[in-house]
């Protein structure tokens, strides 16, 4: 990482579906890399792609516009299933800034924090509006805490405070302790 993430004015792309599972978000048959780069051609590939490759052209995801659509709007229960640190890699790589969801699975919600993707967990209310309003305008503010709705609502959510120290620094976790090198070194120096 290396972008300060304190703000984000964006439309919404929304995948009602509940229980989406990080094998729908990138299939395992793509986690042949440690790389992050290029594994956005692989986010939701099954729901994307038919069996030859071809486009599937009821898939929203093929024509959305990632500059202007960078938060993701899921269903209950984003990210369940198996830890791949692969699904947000992908999402981040497809051009996501952002998942909302009334409910986000916790290994998820780490992984994507660790890698500069923010997990957005809302009141039922509020995401249910943002389920049935597809291309909301809407802003996040990572210092405040808070999702702010088209009609100037405010929704609070909780971010872990290091994940969110990282995503206001810039930095993920190793780049936060290489930053602290010359700490780390005085401490072991005082310390042998």
């Amino acid at each position: 990482m290396s972008d300060k993430f304190t703000r984000l004015v964006t439309k919404t792309a929304v995948l009602p579906q509940q229980n989406i599972d990080t094998d729908q978000i990138i299939p395992a048959r793509y986690l042949t890399t440690t790389g992050r780069d290029g594994l956005g051609q692989f986010a939701f590939f099954d729901w994307r792609y038919d069996d030859e490759g071809a486009p599937k052209p009821h898939s929203q995801l093929n024509s959305l516009d990632t500059a202007t659509h960078q938060a993701l709007v899921a269903g209950r229960n984003f990210g369940c299933g198996s830890s791949r640190e692969h699904a947000p890699w992908a999402l981040a790589d497809y051009g996501f800034r952002a998942v909302i969801s009334s409910d986000i699975a916790d290994i998820f919600k780490s992984n994507a924090l660790k890698n500069g993707l923010l997990p957005v967990e809302i009141g039922a209310e509020a995401h249910q509006w943002l389920l049935d309003n597809p291309g909301a305008k809407i802003a996040l503010d990572v210092e405040a805490q808070e999702l702010r709705l088209p009609n100037g609502r405010a929704e609070p959510f909780a971010l872990e405070a290091f994940g969110r120290h990282c995503l206001l620094e810039g930095v993920d976790p190793m780049g936060f302790l290489l930053g602290r090198m010359d700490q780390i070194e005085a401490y072991e120096g005082a310390h042998s």
